[in-house]
């Protein structure tokens, strides 16, 4: 929707519906929130508790790096490629409808995981799972910002939604790794069964339907959607083809120019269509581009950091899943025991400062972990603890800055940015690692012995493609900081 359509639409021959009573307090929202925490929890859960089983899963199915990269890579790709679409629709048509509808596919989709056989099933359950978070991971944060009129309320609510998903994705791998040493990693997936019960539960309940006036009713962008998906598919394939086939194919530069070239028509076609699914003119404008380039520069640095430090302890150093669970405990620790810290500091230094300063601790911990983690785990743990210590406040503070940036009508496309910024990123962040080490690695990662010549190109991609996306993602801390001096003297 362009800026000159912003105001929310109204029911047909000025008809409104009654107003809706509002919760006044955190508590009295508990089972909304509930289910709201649940479906977040899912998101943050998810890839954290799986990389931690990398390593079974290859040596159970004989699967390349390549195959392993799209195990977590394929979820990234589809959730990234169809938020923006399904937050559209969701707006069109009903948040609640379309998250109640996500959470049924994902229950059977990770019901799905039970009689998987071989790499490229357990693809296809991931696909399938992205599509169902592209479905309801945008709409926890917007209606959680819905529910409330109260910005300290909202601000609260949202805080205590990444609060659940953030201690899902601390304890991730350390309840995946006790896991693995009892039962099969499959169980591993079948957690998501529970969770999504109870998220549709929390919310078939607690939150009411969206009333008429809450929706918009401009026409959906299909080819605005299908432009987009391609240009995040393509850009995350074409590295993958790369190393695969070699620079003399032709696939993996046709892979490259489809990517450029759909990213050219999907600007045109933003910029041109009377409904666009993005209108870029959102995007730029300061508050939101800052929130979107520092969940960006910490989606980067997570993705790299997760999925080099689960490989380094098992595959380089010959860790057990049980033990490099016990590795991740500084992340842990820091995660769930310092919620109380974050309100008191963002109202001493103020939401700009915590963005900033919250991001470039998140980039800080991957520098730390290139430069260091061949020299002992005690450099692991620290850029655990830098790594932790950022990404417990930047989501909070990114998401609240792009949906106050927005019209209200857009609440779910302004959580579906940054979602979509983040998984991107981790899209990327995961190909361009797993694409280095693929390119440096000589034999089968997921052979049980290691040569010492092997041994070393793997460290020396780690550092490579550490510092690769360190590099990246300083830039986008950068622009972010950028952008938000230009919200501050347009509001000055």
């Amino acid at each position: 929707m362009s800026l000159k359509n912003e105001q929310a639409s109204q029911t047909d021959e000025g008809q409104t519906s009654p107003p809706r009573h509002r919760p006044q307090t955190l508590k009295t929202a508990g089972v909304a929130l509930a289910g709201l925490s649940a479906v977040f929890l899912f998101e943050m859960l998810d890839n954290s508790i799986l990389n931690v089983a990398l390593p079974t899963i290859g040596r159970e199915f004989d699967a390349s790096t390549t195959m392993l990269q799209w195990v977590t890579g394929a979820y990234s790709v589809v959730f990234g490629g169809l938020m923006l679409l399904f937050s559209a629709i969701a707006d069109r048509f009903g948040r609640r409808r379309v998250m109640l509808v996500g959470l049924t596919l994902l229950a059977l989709a990770s019901a799905a995981t039970a009689f998987v056989t071989t790499p490229e099933q357990l693809i296809a359950v991931r696909t399938a799972m992205g599509i169902a978070a592209a479905m309801t991971t945008p709409g926890s944060i917007a209606l959680a910002f819905r529910l409330f009129d109260d910005e300290s309320l909202r601000v609260r609510a949202i805080t205590l939604i990444s609060t659940v998903g953030l201690v899902g994705l601390a304890v991730g791998p350390t309840v995946g790794g006790f896991i693995l040493a009892f039962a099969p990693w499959q169980v591993l997936l079948l957690i998501n069964v529970p969770i999504a019960i109870l998220a549709f539960i929390g919310i078939r309940i607690g939150v009411a339907k969206d009333l008429p006036e809450e929706l918009h009713r401009d026409p959906l962008d299909i080819p605005g959607a299908l432009l987009g998906t391609a240009t995040i598919v393509l850009a995350l394939v074409a590295p993958t083809l790369f190393v695969d086939e070699g620079t003399g194919s032709r696939t993996p530069w046709a892979a490259t120019a489809g990517a450029v070239t759909a990213a050219v028509l999907f600007v045109v076609r933003e910029r041109t269509a009377r409904y666009p699914l993005l209108d870029l003119k959102l995007v730029a404008l300061p508050l939101v581009s800052s929130g979107l380039a520092y969940k960006a520069a910490s989606g980067l640095a997570i993705a790299g950091l997760s999925y080099m430090a689960t490989l380094q302890l098992q595959f380089a150093w010959g860790w057990s899943p049980a033990l490099a669970s016990i590795g991740m405990l500084p992340q842990v620790i820091v995660l769930l025991f310092s919620g109380r810290l974050v309100g008191p500091f963002l109202r001493k230094v103020g939401m700009n400062h915590a963005a900033w300063m919250s991001a470039s601790s998140v980039v800080l911990g991957l520098a730390v972990f290139a430069a260091g983690s061949r020299f002992g785990y005690v450099w692991i743990a620290l850029s655990l603890v830098l790594v932790a210590a950022g990404m417990r406040i930047v989501g909070v503070v990114a998401g609240t800055n792009v949906m106050t940036g927005l019209p209200e009508n857009r609440t779910t496309i302004g959580a579906a940015m940054v979602d979509t910024s983040s998984q991107i990123a981790t899209g990327i962040g995961i190909a361009v690692t797993g694409t280095i080490l693929a390119a440096l690695f000589t034999g089968n990662m997921s052979s049980p012995a290691w040569t010492a010549d092997q041994a070393a190109t793997f460290q020396t991609g780690v550092t490579v493609s550490g510092f690769a996306i360190t590099a990246v993602a300083a830039a986008l801390v950068l622009l972010g900081m950028v952008r938000a001096r230009s919200s501050l003297s347009t509001h000055s």
